[in-house]
């Protein structure tokens, strides 16, 4: 179209895509370079309407109008209108989205391919209606088909062997049911440059045969029940820029062969399966902005050499048993927002200066063996980051008394590790120890019966740790990935349905947390406990829906002791609004306890939409077995206990006051003469 862009998106949600970049490009720059902004951004909407309304002037043809017939019988869509034509921009296909349903997109384009005029459907997105039919066969027929999107479905069956011969280039099949093995024939689209299987249930190991889509610039396999090694093959990938395989059952050690794929920005192998050590070869992919890895088994490493990523944005290195100090490189990242390296082995003290890292907005160094001070610069930072120093051997004496609210110190000291964790709880001193500790987890304060619940309805944070009560206080740490403008409300789960089961006032909301979630209680008098954890699934659905293709994985951990390995509450409770209540014995004997929850990468966190993964838990019940003694036996205990001693006191007195011992000569030559009563007598022997 002769006045547009050499290039014109063909789709709304491109035109989306490409307002977004030009607001941010113009973002901070003066108010005529905005305005300008503002006329190109219409310029391009405008293009793009006339291009879809100009580019066919012949109806679509009677094959690919058969074809779509078959199409919406396979996967089971019934509202197309075929009295009209396809292409037309009618409402049953081209749906104008809705803020009401984000996930939903119901849109075909068209386009003409020669200079007859003829329409041919290019680009399908059938997104987030829950269509419950199979990956339809007949798209074959659709000879000019570019972009086929599927994603958030309840598709079942397989890919099937027909699509081997279509022209794909752009193919999401993410959230939906489907299983079997990854077909090698998919290899046989070499036109594919975009390629989405996350989420669904597909198993045993990745074909070889991948490697032959030369072309592929992104491959998405999160979420699936893969295993075995990956294959050499994929490195003939070399134009891959976005690799994800988290959540599988891989095995192996993360080959050396990564560093085939030069061009990747993002990697992401989080809860994989694969092991350590993270391979040296690492160092050579300087493109990266994204690297997440996470939670490997095998042998621990070193940290790896990432100097030259100089592009970083994104950093998690969670879990993957890393050792030595802490890199000083990494203070010089000018890029790196996010930097995740909890629950490592790292050791040393920490750069007095971090003033490099400018775009910094999130730090989690959790459970590592940092030690010296805690540099100032951390605690003067603002509301607008979130810092997590818990679980380290900080000296005590950089400790603040007082709970900081821009980072989470909880345990962050020697002493605070080996003995109480008392930083922060100058003002909660224990007035009394405690038998027994109730808590309603993301609810307020109900009784239930003559047990009293107590309320926890503090707002969530990436990174938090604030006592509210004398004996009890929550730690927080992390935030959810993938997650625009994540509100505090994220960290909480209310459940907008009836609720059938006992006690419901105890699961209808739910704390959650993207990575950990330490409930402490303290104050507690030392002994054995019973502890009942009580969850129920209210975020993941269970009907025939994207909304109960969610799985959520975690693991529990109670006074650092491993209790539940990858826990799934849905499946425990075989079904979703279901309450499940798991039993445990504890031992309490500095008079603290830990319940900590943990995601270990494992799970999905795209279902039923971005960001629904990690713990969630509806109330804690700690009880010891020992019966605290009741008032008035305290009182009794208490009143013999003043009176015992005086009369022994008394006792002791008068029988050596009686042998002579004390009161003098006179006393004892009188004392004889005097006749004691018989009972006085025996009284005093």
């Amino acid at each position: 179209m002769v006045g547009c862009f050499d290039r014109l998106p063909s789709h709304p949600e491109e035109v989306s895509s490409n307002m977004k970049w030009l607001e941010k490009r113009n973002t901070g720059v003066p108010g005529v370079s905005r305005i300008t902004c503002s006329l190109l951004m219409f310029m391009l909407l405008r293009c793009t309407v006339e291009v879809q309304a100009e580019s066919c002037s012949l109806p679509l043809p009677y094959e690919e109008v058969q074809a779509l017939r078959e199409i919406a019988g396979q996967v089971g869509k019934k509202d197309w209108n075929f009295s009209v034509d396809p292409c037309s921009n009618h409402l049953s296909w081209q749906t104008p989205k809705s803020n009401l349903m984000p996930s939903y997109n119901n849109s075909l384009i068209c386009n003409s391919t020669g200079l007859d005029g003829v329409c041919h459907v290019v680009k399908l997105f059938l997104k987030g209606q829950d269509l419950q039919g199979v990956l339809p066969a007949s798209i074959v027929k659709l000879p000019f088909l570019q972009t086929l999107d599927l994603t958030r479905n309840y598709l079942s069956g397989n890919i099937p062997p027909e699509w081997a011969s279509t022209k794909l280039e752009y193919l999401s099949i993410t959230v939906n049911r489907l299983t079997g093995r990854i077909p090698s024939y998919l290899g046989n689209i070499t036109s594919l440059v975009y390629l989405s299987l996350e989420n669904n249930l597909f198993y045993g190991t990745v074909p070889p045969e991948l490697g032959n889509l030369v072309n592929l610039v992104n491959l998405i396999l999160n979420a699936n029940n893969l295993s075995g090694e990956l294959p050499r093959a994929l490195t003939k990938i070399s134009k891959l820029t976005e690799l994800r395989i988290s959540s599988n059952n891989f095995s192996g050690k993360i080959p050396s062969f990564i560093q085939s794929w030069k061009r990747l920005e993002m990697l992401a192998i989080q809860g994989s399966g694969l092991e350590g050590p993270i391979p040296s070869s690492i160092s050579v992919l300087t493109n990266l902005t994204q690297l997440r890895i996470s939670d490997l088994g095998g042998g621990g490493s070193k940290f790896p050499d990432l100097r030259n990523m100089t592009n970083l944005k994104y950093l998690l290195l969670s879990n993957c048993n890393i050792s030595g100090n802490f890199p000083e490189y990494i203070k010089h990242m000018k890029n790196l927002k996010d930097l995740d390296l909890s629950f490592n082995r790292l050791t040393g003290n920490l750069s007095t200066d971090f003033q490099g890292l400018e775009s910094l907005e999130s730090m989690y160094l959790t459970s590592n063996f940092l030690t010296g001070p805690i540099p100032k610069w951390i605690l003067e930072r603002n509301h607008r980051y979130a810092i997590d120093f818990s679980y380290n051997n900080f000296s005590e004496t950089s400790v603040p008394s007082t709970c900081p609210a821009t980072v989470n110190l909880f345990k962050s000291s020697s002493r605070g590790k080996k003995l109480m964790a008392e930083e922060c709880l100058t003002n909660f001193p224990c007035s009394k120890e405690h038998y027994s500790l109730h808590i309603n987890c993301g609810g307020g304060a109900t009784t239930i019966g003559d047990i009293s619940y107590d309320g926890d309805e503090e707002p969530g944070e990436a990174a938090r740790y604030a006592p509210t009560k004398e004996n009890w206080g929550v730690s927080t740490t992390g935030h959810f990935w993938d997650v625009q403008n994540a509100s505090l409300l994220a960290y909480t789960a209310e459940n907008i349905s009836t609720l059938r089961m006992p006690n419901s006032e105890i699961y209808r909301k739910a704390r959650l947390s993207p990575l950990s979630l330490t409930y402490y209680a303290r104050c507690l008098t030392n002994g054995n406990y019973n502890v009942k954890l009580h969850f129920a699934e209210i975020v993941i659905r269970d009907n025939r829906s994207f909304h109960s293709l969610g799985r959520r994985i975690f693991d529990v951990y109670i006074q650092d002791e491993l209790v539940l390995k990858d826990f799934e509450i849905k499946k425990e409770a075989h079904g979703v609004d279901k309450e499940v209540i798991k039993p445990f014995k504890a031992v309490v004997k500095d008079g603290t306890l830990d319940i900590r929850f943990h995601w270990a990468g494992k799970g999905t966190t795209t279902a039923p939409v971005k960001g629904v993964y990690g713990p969630l838990i509806s109330a804690i019940d700690v009880v010891s077995e020992s019966k605290p003694p009741n008032e008035r036996k305290k009182k009794l205990i208490v009143a013999g206990a003043v009176v015992l001693p005086l009369l022994l006191i008394f006792i002791v007195v008068a029988i050596l006051w009686w042998k002579g011992c004390i009161g003098g000569r006179i006393l004892r030559e009188k004392g004889t003469k005097w006749k004691l009563h018989p009972k006085m007598e025996l009284f005093i022997i």
